[in-house]
Protein backbone atom coordinates (compact mmCIF):
# COMPACT_ATOMS: atom_id res chain seq x y z
CA UNK A 1 0.00 0.00 0.00
CA UNK A 2 1.30 3.46 -0.95
CA UNK A 3 1.72 6.26 1.56
CA UNK A 4 -0.69 9.22 1.25
CA UNK A 5 0.32 12.20 -0.84
CA UNK A 6 -0.09 15.75 0.45
CA UNK A 7 -2.44 18.10 -1.42
CA UNK A 8 -2.24 21.87 -1.75
CA UNK A 9 -4.75 24.08 -3.58
CA UNK A 10 -2.76 26.65 -5.57
CA UNK A 11 -4.78 29.88 -5.78
CA UNK A 12 -4.35 33.63 -6.00
CA UNK A 13 -6.61 36.49 -4.95
CA UNK A 14 -7.10 37.56 -8.56
CA UNK A 15 -9.16 36.58 -11.60
CA UNK A 16 -6.34 35.26 -13.83
CA UNK A 17 -3.61 33.40 -12.02
CA UNK A 18 -1.97 30.60 -14.06
CA UNK A 19 -4.32 29.40 -16.84
CA UNK A 20 -5.04 32.75 -18.42
CA UNK A 21 -8.26 33.47 -20.29
CA UNK A 22 -10.26 30.79 -18.49
CA UNK A 23 -11.92 33.39 -16.25
CA UNK A 24 -14.27 34.01 -19.21
CA UNK A 25 -16.02 30.67 -18.65
CA UNK A 26 -19.45 31.03 -17.02
CA UNK A 27 -18.50 28.59 -14.24
CA UNK A 28 -15.29 30.47 -13.38
CA UNK A 29 -16.17 32.15 -10.10
CA UNK A 30 -12.62 33.39 -9.59
CA UNK A 31 -13.84 36.69 -11.07
CA UNK A 32 -15.53 37.12 -7.64
CA UNK A 33 -12.08 37.28 -6.01
CA UNK A 34 -13.07 40.43 -4.06
CA UNK A 35 -15.68 38.37 -2.21
CA UNK A 36 -14.64 36.95 1.15
CA UNK A 37 -17.43 34.38 0.82
CA UNK A 38 -15.72 32.86 -2.25
CA UNK A 39 -12.57 32.11 -0.26
CA UNK A 40 -14.33 31.00 2.92
CA UNK A 41 -16.53 28.60 0.98
CA UNK A 42 -13.53 27.27 -0.96
CA UNK A 43 -11.53 26.74 2.25
CA UNK A 44 -14.44 24.83 3.79
CA UNK A 45 -14.77 22.67 0.67
CA UNK A 46 -11.04 21.93 0.62
CA UNK A 47 -11.14 20.94 4.28
CA UNK A 48 -14.12 18.66 3.71
CA UNK A 49 -12.08 17.11 0.88
CA UNK A 50 -9.07 16.63 3.22
CA UNK A 51 -6.70 18.95 1.37
CA UNK A 52 -3.68 19.82 3.48
CA UNK A 53 -3.15 23.44 2.47
CA UNK A 54 -4.72 26.32 0.61
CA UNK A 55 -1.73 28.11 -0.87
CA UNK A 56 -1.97 31.72 -2.03
CA UNK A 57 0.47 33.04 -4.61
CA UNK A 58 1.08 36.80 -4.66
CA UNK A 59 2.96 39.58 -6.44
CA UNK A 60 3.89 43.10 -5.39
CA UNK A 61 3.94 44.56 -8.89
CA UNK A 62 3.22 43.96 -12.55
CA UNK A 63 5.15 41.53 -14.69
CA UNK A 64 7.47 43.07 -17.26
CA UNK A 65 6.05 44.85 -20.29
CA UNK A 66 4.77 42.97 -23.34
CA UNK A 67 5.25 44.74 -26.66
CA UNK A 68 6.61 47.68 -24.70
CA UNK A 69 3.56 48.22 -22.49
CA UNK A 70 1.59 46.78 -19.58
CA UNK A 71 -1.66 47.07 -21.60
CA UNK A 72 -1.78 43.29 -22.14
CA UNK A 73 -1.72 42.72 -18.37
CA UNK A 74 -4.72 45.00 -17.87
CA UNK A 75 -6.65 43.79 -20.92
CA UNK A 76 -6.26 40.14 -19.90
CA UNK A 77 -6.46 40.61 -16.13
CA UNK A 78 -2.99 39.07 -15.78
CA UNK A 79 -2.75 39.15 -11.97
CA UNK A 80 -4.21 42.66 -11.90
CA UNK A 81 -6.25 43.46 -9.92
CA UNK A 82 -4.78 41.26 -7.19
CA UNK A 83 -5.47 41.58 -3.48
CA UNK A 84 -3.29 40.95 -0.43
CA UNK A 85 -3.97 37.33 0.63
CA UNK A 86 -2.67 37.76 4.18
CA UNK A 87 -5.63 40.04 4.97
CA UNK A 88 -8.18 37.25 4.54
CA UNK A 89 -6.30 34.43 6.27
CA UNK A 90 -7.77 35.11 9.72
CA UNK A 91 -11.27 34.71 8.27
CA UNK A 92 -10.27 31.40 6.69
CA UNK A 93 -8.71 30.31 9.98
CA UNK A 94 -11.94 31.08 11.84
CA UNK A 95 -14.00 29.04 9.38
CA UNK A 96 -11.78 25.95 9.30
CA UNK A 97 -10.14 23.66 11.83
CA UNK A 98 -7.46 21.66 10.00
CA UNK A 99 -6.65 23.27 6.65
CA UNK A 100 -3.17 24.76 6.39
CA UNK A 101 -3.06 28.42 5.35
CA UNK A 102 -0.05 29.33 3.24
CA UNK A 103 0.70 32.66 1.64
CA UNK A 104 3.46 34.27 -0.38
CA UNK A 105 5.33 37.33 0.83
CA UNK A 106 8.50 38.53 -0.82
CA UNK A 107 11.46 40.15 0.86
CA UNK A 108 10.83 43.53 -0.81
CA UNK A 109 7.31 44.21 0.32
CA UNK A 110 7.54 44.24 4.11
CA UNK A 111 10.17 44.86 6.78
CA UNK A 112 11.03 41.58 8.53
CA UNK A 113 10.15 42.88 12.01
CA UNK A 114 6.58 43.73 11.04
CA UNK A 115 6.27 40.62 8.89
CA UNK A 116 7.35 38.39 11.78
CA UNK A 117 4.74 40.05 13.98
CA UNK A 118 2.01 39.45 11.37
CA UNK A 119 2.97 35.79 10.96
CA UNK A 120 2.98 35.14 14.70
CA UNK A 121 -0.43 36.75 15.06
CA UNK A 122 -1.88 34.62 12.25
CA UNK A 123 -0.28 31.49 13.70
CA UNK A 124 -1.95 32.22 17.03
CA UNK A 125 -5.42 32.81 15.59
CA UNK A 126 -5.18 29.73 13.35
CA UNK A 127 -3.88 27.56 16.22
CA UNK A 128 -0.67 26.87 14.33
CA UNK A 129 -1.74 26.44 10.71
CA UNK A 130 0.25 29.19 8.97
CA UNK A 131 2.87 28.66 6.27
CA UNK A 132 5.07 31.19 4.51
CA UNK A 133 6.22 30.87 0.92
CA UNK A 134 9.59 32.67 0.97
CA UNK A 135 10.25 34.44 -2.32
CA UNK A 136 12.72 36.94 -3.64
CA UNK A 137 11.45 39.59 -6.05
CA UNK A 138 12.10 39.13 -9.77
CA UNK A 139 9.83 41.96 -10.96
CA UNK A 140 11.22 45.36 -11.94
CA UNK A 141 7.87 47.05 -11.29
CA UNK A 142 7.64 45.57 -7.78
CA UNK A 143 11.11 46.85 -6.94
CA UNK A 144 10.18 50.32 -8.22
CA UNK A 145 6.96 50.25 -6.21
CA UNK A 146 9.17 50.21 -3.11
CA UNK A 147 11.59 52.83 -4.43
CA UNK A 148 14.29 50.35 -5.40
CA UNK A 149 16.11 49.00 -8.43
CA UNK A 150 15.84 45.29 -9.17
CA UNK A 151 18.58 43.44 -7.30
CA UNK A 152 20.69 40.97 -9.29
CA UNK A 153 19.55 37.35 -9.13
CA UNK A 154 22.07 35.78 -6.76
CA UNK A 155 22.22 38.90 -4.59
CA UNK A 156 18.49 38.54 -3.98
CA UNK A 157 19.17 35.25 -2.21
CA UNK A 158 21.85 36.91 -0.07
CA UNK A 159 19.21 39.48 0.87
CA UNK A 160 16.72 36.71 1.58
CA UNK A 161 19.29 35.05 3.82
CA UNK A 162 19.44 38.11 6.07
CA UNK A 163 15.66 38.57 5.94
CA UNK A 164 14.94 35.08 7.22
CA UNK A 165 17.74 35.41 9.75
CA UNK A 166 15.96 38.37 11.34
CA UNK A 167 12.64 36.50 11.46
CA UNK A 168 14.27 33.38 12.90
CA UNK A 169 15.86 35.41 15.69
CA UNK A 170 12.47 36.94 16.53
CA UNK A 171 10.45 33.73 16.30
CA UNK A 172 12.91 31.30 17.88
CA UNK A 173 15.20 33.37 20.13
CA UNK A 174 13.41 36.43 21.46
CA UNK A 175 11.06 34.61 23.85
CA UNK A 176 11.96 31.56 25.92
CA UNK A 177 9.39 28.87 26.56
CA UNK A 178 7.31 29.71 29.63
CA UNK A 179 7.95 33.45 29.43
CA UNK A 180 4.25 34.35 29.30
CA UNK A 181 2.98 33.90 32.89
CA UNK A 182 -0.27 35.90 33.11
CA UNK A 183 -0.29 35.35 36.86
CA UNK A 184 -3.29 37.24 38.27
CA UNK A 185 -2.26 36.64 41.88
CA UNK A 186 1.26 38.07 41.59
CA UNK A 187 0.36 40.58 38.93
CA UNK A 188 3.30 39.46 36.78
CA UNK A 189 2.23 39.13 33.18
CA UNK A 190 5.50 37.84 31.68
CA UNK A 191 8.96 36.89 32.92
CA UNK A 192 11.39 39.67 32.02
CA UNK A 193 14.36 37.29 32.27
CA UNK A 194 12.92 35.12 29.50
CA UNK A 195 12.28 37.85 26.91
CA UNK A 196 15.25 39.11 24.91
CA UNK A 197 16.26 41.75 22.45
CA UNK A 198 17.98 40.30 19.39
CA UNK A 199 20.27 43.24 18.48
CA UNK A 200 20.46 42.26 14.82
CA UNK A 201 22.77 44.47 12.74
CA UNK A 202 23.28 43.41 9.15
CA UNK A 203 23.85 44.77 5.67
CA UNK A 204 20.19 45.69 5.15
CA UNK A 205 18.49 45.54 8.55
CA UNK A 206 19.04 46.75 12.07
CA UNK A 207 16.48 45.26 14.47
CA UNK A 208 16.71 45.63 18.22
CA UNK A 209 13.72 43.58 19.36
CA UNK A 210 12.25 42.01 21.35
CA UNK A 211 9.56 40.31 19.29
CA UNK A 212 6.22 41.83 20.26
CA UNK A 213 4.27 38.57 20.03
CA UNK A 214 4.61 35.70 22.46
CA UNK A 215 5.56 32.37 20.85
CA UNK A 216 2.82 30.99 18.63
CA UNK A 217 2.00 27.26 18.37
CA UNK A 218 4.62 26.70 15.64
CA UNK A 219 6.89 29.66 16.55
CA UNK A 220 8.27 29.67 13.01
CA UNK A 221 5.61 29.06 10.33
CA UNK A 222 5.94 26.09 8.00
CA UNK A 223 8.40 27.27 5.33
CA UNK A 224 7.75 26.86 1.62
CA UNK A 225 10.09 27.83 -1.23
CA UNK A 226 10.08 27.45 -5.01
CA UNK A 227 13.54 28.47 -6.24
CA UNK A 228 15.02 26.11 -8.83
CA UNK A 229 18.14 28.04 -9.90
CA UNK A 230 21.42 27.01 -8.28
CA UNK A 231 21.17 29.88 -5.80
CA UNK A 232 17.49 29.17 -5.20
CA UNK A 233 18.05 25.48 -4.56
CA UNK A 234 20.86 26.19 -2.10
CA UNK A 235 18.61 28.64 -0.28
CA UNK A 236 15.81 26.05 -0.21
CA UNK A 237 18.20 23.37 1.07
CA UNK A 238 19.17 25.64 3.94
CA UNK A 239 15.70 26.94 4.83
CA UNK A 240 12.69 25.25 3.21
CA UNK A 241 10.48 22.55 4.64
CA UNK A 242 8.55 22.20 1.40
CA UNK A 243 9.69 22.96 -2.14
CA UNK A 244 7.36 23.57 -5.08
CA UNK A 245 8.30 22.21 -8.50
CA UNK A 246 6.65 22.63 -11.90
CA UNK A 247 8.48 20.16 -14.12
CA UNK A 248 7.16 18.29 -17.17
CA UNK A 249 7.87 14.65 -16.27
CA UNK A 250 8.51 12.49 -13.20
CA UNK A 251 12.08 11.71 -14.25
CA UNK A 252 12.89 15.44 -14.26
CA UNK A 253 11.44 15.70 -10.76
CA UNK A 254 13.53 12.72 -9.65
CA UNK A 255 16.70 14.47 -10.82
CA UNK A 256 15.85 17.68 -8.93
CA UNK A 257 14.88 15.78 -5.79
CA UNK A 258 18.17 13.89 -5.84
CA UNK A 259 20.12 17.12 -6.31
CA UNK A 260 18.24 18.65 -3.39
CA UNK A 261 18.98 15.65 -1.18
CA UNK A 262 22.68 16.28 -1.75
CA UNK A 263 22.32 19.97 -0.98
CA UNK A 264 20.39 19.17 2.18
CA UNK A 265 23.27 17.02 3.40
CA UNK A 266 25.71 19.86 2.66
CA UNK A 267 23.50 22.18 4.71
CA UNK A 268 23.58 19.81 7.68
CA UNK A 269 19.97 18.74 7.27
CA UNK A 270 18.28 15.37 6.79
CA UNK A 271 16.76 13.93 3.62
CA UNK A 272 13.34 13.89 5.27
CA UNK A 273 13.48 17.57 6.28
CA UNK A 274 11.92 18.76 2.98
CA UNK A 275 8.72 17.68 1.25
CA UNK A 276 8.49 18.13 -2.54
CA UNK A 277 5.28 19.36 -4.19
CA UNK A 278 4.73 19.11 -7.94
CA UNK A 279 2.37 21.61 -9.57
CA UNK A 280 -0.26 19.91 -11.75
CA UNK A 281 -3.63 20.79 -13.23
CA UNK A 282 -6.26 18.13 -13.89
CA UNK A 283 -8.94 17.44 -16.47
CA UNK A 284 -11.16 14.60 -15.25
CA UNK A 285 -13.55 12.52 -17.33
CA UNK A 286 -15.70 9.48 -16.65
CA UNK A 287 -14.06 8.04 -19.79
CA UNK A 288 -10.78 8.84 -21.48
CA UNK A 289 -12.65 10.23 -24.49
CA UNK A 290 -14.64 12.60 -22.30
CA UNK A 291 -11.47 13.80 -20.59
CA UNK A 292 -9.82 14.48 -23.95
CA UNK A 293 -12.85 16.47 -25.12
CA UNK A 294 -12.79 18.54 -21.95
CA UNK A 295 -9.05 19.12 -22.32
CA UNK A 296 -9.50 20.40 -25.88
CA UNK A 297 -12.29 22.72 -24.71
CA UNK A 298 -9.95 24.07 -22.05
CA UNK A 299 -7.24 24.68 -24.64
CA UNK A 300 -9.69 26.77 -26.66
CA UNK A 301 -10.28 29.03 -23.66
CA UNK A 302 -6.61 29.55 -22.74
CA UNK A 303 -5.13 32.81 -24.00
CA UNK A 304 -1.74 31.69 -25.35
CA UNK A 305 -0.40 35.21 -25.78
CA UNK A 306 -1.15 36.02 -22.14
CA UNK A 307 0.57 32.80 -21.08
CA UNK A 308 3.71 33.91 -22.94
CA UNK A 309 3.37 37.44 -21.54
CA UNK A 310 3.16 36.04 -18.00
CA UNK A 311 6.13 33.73 -18.17
CA UNK A 312 8.23 36.20 -20.12
CA UNK A 313 7.45 38.78 -17.47
CA UNK A 314 8.58 36.39 -14.77
CA UNK A 315 11.87 35.97 -16.61
CA UNK A 316 12.28 39.73 -16.94
CA UNK A 317 12.02 39.62 -20.73
CA UNK A 318 9.58 41.31 -23.13
CA UNK A 319 8.81 38.26 -25.25
CA UNK A 320 6.57 40.39 -27.44
CA UNK A 321 9.79 41.51 -29.12
CA UNK A 322 10.74 37.92 -30.08
CA UNK A 323 9.55 35.74 -32.91
CA UNK A 324 7.52 32.76 -31.73
CA UNK A 325 10.04 30.51 -33.51
CA UNK A 326 13.13 31.94 -31.78
CA UNK A 327 14.91 29.31 -29.66
CA UNK A 328 14.67 29.78 -25.90
CA UNK A 329 18.44 29.40 -25.67
CA UNK A 330 18.74 32.87 -27.20
CA UNK A 331 16.92 34.46 -24.26
CA UNK A 332 19.05 36.09 -21.56
CA UNK A 333 17.22 36.56 -18.28
CA UNK A 334 17.76 38.14 -14.88
CA UNK A 335 14.38 37.09 -13.49
CA UNK A 336 13.12 33.57 -12.79
CA UNK A 337 15.87 31.53 -14.43
CA UNK A 338 14.35 28.13 -13.74
CA UNK A 339 11.59 28.58 -16.35
CA UNK A 340 13.80 28.12 -19.41
CA UNK A 341 15.30 24.73 -18.53
CA UNK A 342 11.82 23.52 -17.56
CA UNK A 343 10.49 24.58 -20.97
CA UNK A 344 13.37 22.86 -22.73
CA UNK A 345 12.81 19.72 -20.68
CA UNK A 346 9.15 19.70 -21.74
CA UNK A 347 10.05 19.58 -25.43
CA UNK A 348 11.37 16.27 -26.68
CA UNK A 349 13.32 15.76 -29.89
CA UNK A 350 13.81 19.40 -30.90
CA UNK A 351 14.92 22.75 -29.57
CA UNK A 352 12.31 24.62 -27.53
CA UNK A 353 11.08 27.94 -28.91
CA UNK A 354 9.31 31.02 -27.57
CA UNK A 355 6.04 29.44 -28.73
CA UNK A 356 6.63 26.59 -26.29
CA UNK A 357 6.94 28.85 -23.24
CA UNK A 358 3.18 29.10 -22.82
CA UNK A 359 3.02 25.30 -22.61
CA UNK A 360 4.87 25.15 -19.31
CA UNK A 361 1.80 25.52 -17.15
CA UNK A 362 -0.81 25.40 -19.91
CA UNK A 363 -0.37 21.81 -21.05
CA UNK A 364 2.89 20.19 -19.92
CA UNK A 365 1.80 20.17 -16.28
CA UNK A 366 -1.74 18.98 -17.10
CA UNK A 367 -2.96 15.48 -16.26
CA UNK A 368 -5.93 14.37 -18.35
CA UNK A 369 -7.87 11.17 -17.89
CA UNK A 370 -10.24 9.11 -15.79
CA UNK A 371 -9.80 9.03 -12.00
CA UNK A 372 -8.06 5.67 -12.39
CA UNK A 373 -5.63 7.03 -15.00
CA UNK A 374 -4.91 10.14 -12.93
CA UNK A 375 -4.24 8.03 -9.83
CA UNK A 376 -1.81 5.91 -11.80
CA UNK A 377 0.07 9.01 -12.96
CA UNK A 378 0.20 10.44 -9.44
CA UNK A 379 1.67 7.15 -8.24
CA UNK A 380 4.44 7.62 -10.84
CA UNK A 381 5.15 11.12 -9.50
CA UNK A 382 5.33 9.72 -5.98
CA UNK A 383 7.80 7.05 -7.11
CA UNK A 384 9.97 9.87 -8.49
CA UNK A 385 10.22 11.39 -5.01
CA UNK A 386 7.25 13.77 -5.01
CA UNK A 387 5.53 14.00 -1.62
CA UNK A 388 2.63 16.28 -2.55
CA UNK A 389 0.64 17.78 -5.39
CA UNK A 390 0.06 21.52 -5.77
CA UNK A 391 -3.28 21.47 -7.59
CA UNK A 392 -3.52 24.27 -10.17
CA UNK A 393 -7.06 25.35 -11.02
CA UNK A 394 -8.75 26.25 -14.27
CA UNK A 395 -11.86 27.41 -12.44
CA UNK A 396 -12.71 28.14 -8.82
CA UNK A 397 -14.29 26.24 -7.20
CA UNK A 398 -14.97 23.78 -10.07
CA UNK A 399 -11.47 22.38 -10.49
CA UNK A 400 -11.32 21.49 -6.79
CA UNK A 401 -14.90 20.22 -6.59
CA UNK A 402 -14.22 17.86 -9.48
CA UNK A 403 -10.92 16.65 -8.01
CA UNK A 404 -12.42 16.07 -4.56
CA UNK A 405 -15.55 14.31 -5.81
CA UNK A 406 -14.02 12.11 -8.52
CA UNK A 407 -10.26 11.72 -8.01
CA UNK A 408 -9.87 11.68 -4.23
CA UNK A 409 -12.01 8.52 -3.72
CA UNK A 410 -9.81 6.60 -6.17
CA UNK A 411 -6.66 7.93 -4.53
CA UNK A 412 -7.95 6.81 -1.13
CA UNK A 413 -8.75 3.38 -2.52
CA UNK A 414 -5.08 3.09 -3.53
CA UNK A 415 -3.72 4.57 -0.30
CA UNK A 416 -2.55 7.73 -2.10
CA UNK A 417 -4.76 10.09 -0.07
CA UNK A 418 -5.42 10.17 3.65
CA UNK A 419 -8.67 9.11 5.27
CA UNK A 420 -8.65 11.75 8.05
CA UNK A 421 -6.66 14.67 9.43
CA UNK A 422 -4.05 14.31 12.14
CA UNK A 423 -4.86 16.69 15.04
CA UNK A 424 -2.61 19.65 15.76
CA UNK A 425 -0.57 22.26 13.95
CA UNK A 426 0.24 22.22 10.27
CA UNK A 427 3.83 21.17 10.97
CA UNK A 428 2.62 18.36 13.23
CA UNK A 429 0.27 17.16 10.51
CA UNK A 430 3.10 17.03 7.97
CA UNK A 431 6.21 16.31 10.03
CA UNK A 432 4.92 15.02 13.36
CA UNK A 433 6.09 17.94 15.53
CA UNK A 434 4.93 21.49 16.26
CA UNK A 435 8.40 23.03 16.12
CA UNK A 436 11.30 23.07 13.70
CA UNK A 437 13.74 20.17 14.09
CA UNK A 438 17.25 20.85 15.48
CA UNK A 439 18.69 20.39 11.97
CA UNK A 440 17.07 23.65 10.84
CA UNK A 441 19.30 26.76 11.10
CA UNK A 442 16.60 28.79 12.84
CA UNK A 443 16.88 26.61 15.92
CA UNK A 444 20.42 27.89 16.55
CA UNK A 445 18.77 31.01 18.00
CA UNK A 446 16.95 29.13 20.76
CA UNK A 447 18.51 30.40 23.96
CA UNK A 448 21.04 32.50 22.04
CA UNK A 449 20.14 35.88 23.53
CA UNK A 450 20.16 35.23 27.27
Amino acid sequence: MSSPLLFSAFVMNTASHILHGVWRRPDARQIEFNSLELWVNLARELEAGLFDVIFFADVAGLYNDFNGSYRKHVDAGLQIPSNDPSVILSALAYNTEHLGLAFTSNIVQEHPFNFARKISTLDHVSKGRIAWNIVTNALVNAARNFGQALTLHDERYEWAGEYVDVTYKLWEGSWDDGALLQDRESGIHADFEKIHRIHHVGERYSVEGPHLVAPSPQRTPLLFQAGASEAGMRFAAANAEAQFLVVPRPEVAASIVETMRGLLKQAGRRREDVKFFQGLSFVVGSTEAEAVRKSKALDEMIDDETMICHLGGGMGVDLGAYSLDDPVTDIQVEGIRSILPWVQAAVVGREATVRDIGMLTGTSSRVTGTPEQIAQQLAAWQEAGIDGINVINATIPGSYTEFIEHVMPELRRRGLAKEAYTPGTLRRKIFGDDRLPPTHPATAYRGAFR
